[in-house]
Parts: structure tokens; C-alpha cells; sequence
């Protein structure tokens, strides 16, 4: 395999990420959780990521503010750093893929902001590299979610098939009951097959108001 069919590979290994983490606002993926869900495949597929610093700066703010009648200061680090992500297939290690990236961490004490910048930087990296979608819902409810949609008509379809209706003949409050009569099912429930089937009935005018 070269290295392309290689991420490609353990793109098709991780489908989807359940949030595992809370902050005080919000659910997010952790670190862990994203590395460790594609470490696997990675080692399979001898591919190996290196990442390098070609660019930084520091900003910081002091905010004041008094808490109990005493005066007081924070100050805030953000720390910016530009990185390249470099893939090499270990099996061919003059083959690889360099891909410039960006990533910032904000730390208080100052001296964890490259390392907090280093980490969400390789997550968020990982998580668009193999477009692996993320939900706070669980694994079997979004499967189900994504089954349920399958198939379903759009509402371009739905005007289609009203317009066909009108068009051949038939007062467009009796739709609704035609298709439940014929598919035992609501219009929004109707497959794209279905639609298709009922207008090429109305077309015909075999038995679409039958």
C-alpha cells in the first residue's frame, strides 16, 4: 500500500466518537480518547506521525480585580504555535505527506501553554485528518439516527410530487390519504423508490387515485 491507501485505511477504522469528557459548559473528545482511537490502526498500518514547531508567539493579559476587598491580578498565556504534521509510511520512509497546521493553548501559570497547545493540536488534527464526526449522543442512538434518514425523500421531492399530483388532476388535500392508502405511511415517510413508483403512476394514470 502507499501512504495514502494507508489513512485511508484507518479513516475506514474509526466511524464515529461518543464526547467523553465534560467541562463546565460542554462535552467534548479528550485527547486520550481521540489518539488512542486510531493508535491501533496506525501501528497496522506502520504509518508514523511526526510533528514539528516552525512558528510561535506568546500573548499574555493581566486582568485586575478585587475579591474580598483586596486587590488582585491575573494573568492570562495564550501561546500560538504553527506545526508540521508529517506522515511517513515506515515501510517506505522517503514517502510522506507534510500538512502545515495551527494550534494555541491558554494557561494561567504560563509554563503548560506549549504542551496544552501540542495536545489539542494533535486531537483537533487527528479528528479532521480522518473526518471522524463526534456527537454527545451514544453510538447506538446515532447509528439509529443515521438509519432512519436513509432513504428519505427531501422536500424537493415532496414538491415534485405535489406539483405531479395537481398536474394530473387531483385536489392536493387528498394526497396524504392516497399515500397512506397505497404505502401505509406519511408522505415525509415515503422512500425515494416510493415517490418515484407514485409518479410515474400519476404520469400513466394507472391507478394513482385508485
Amino acid at each position: 500500500m502507499n501512504i495514502y491507501q494507508k489513512l485511508a485505511e484507518v479513516r475506514k477504522s474509526v466511524p464515529f466518537l461518543q464526547k467523553d469528557a465534560s467541562g463546565s459548559q460542554y462535552k467534548y473528545n479528550s485527547s486520550s480518547q481521540v489518539i488512542a482511537a486510531v493508535r491501533a490502526k496506525l501501528d497496522e498500518m506502520n504509518l508514523l506521525l511526526i510533528t514539528r514547531v516552525v512558528g510561535k508567539r506568546l500573548l499574555s493579559e493581566t486582568v485586575e480585580y478585587t475579591e474580598k476587598e483586596r486587590p488582585k491580578k491575573t494573568t492570562t498565556y495564550l501561546t500560538e504555535l504553527d506545526l508540521e504534521m508529517t506522515w511517513v509510511n515506515c515501510d517506505k520512509p522517503d514517502e510522506t505527506i507534510v500538512i502545515p497546521w495551527y494550534a494555541q493553548g491558554v494557561d494561567i501559570a504560563g509554563e503548560k501553554g506549549v504542551g496544552k497547545a501540542m495536545t489539542y493540536g494533535e486531537k483537533t488534527f487527528m479528528l479532521k485528518q480522518f473526518n471522524i464526526p463526534t456527537d454527545q449522543m451514544d453510538v447506538d442512538a446515532h447509528q439509529q439516527r443515521m438509519e432512519r434518514t436513509v432513504g428519505k425523500i427531501t422536500s424537493n421531492a415532496i414538491a415534485q410530487l405535489k406539483s405531479e399530483w395537481v398536474k394530473a388532476g387531483y385536489k392536493i388535500n387528498t394526497l396524504s390519504a392516497q399515500v397512506k392508502k397505497m404505502y401505509e405511511c406519511q408522505i415525509s415517510d415515503l422512500t425515494e423508490q416510493q415517490v418515484d413508483d407514485l409518479i410515474r403512476r400519476l404520469r400513466d394514470k394507472e391507478g394513482a387515485a385508485s
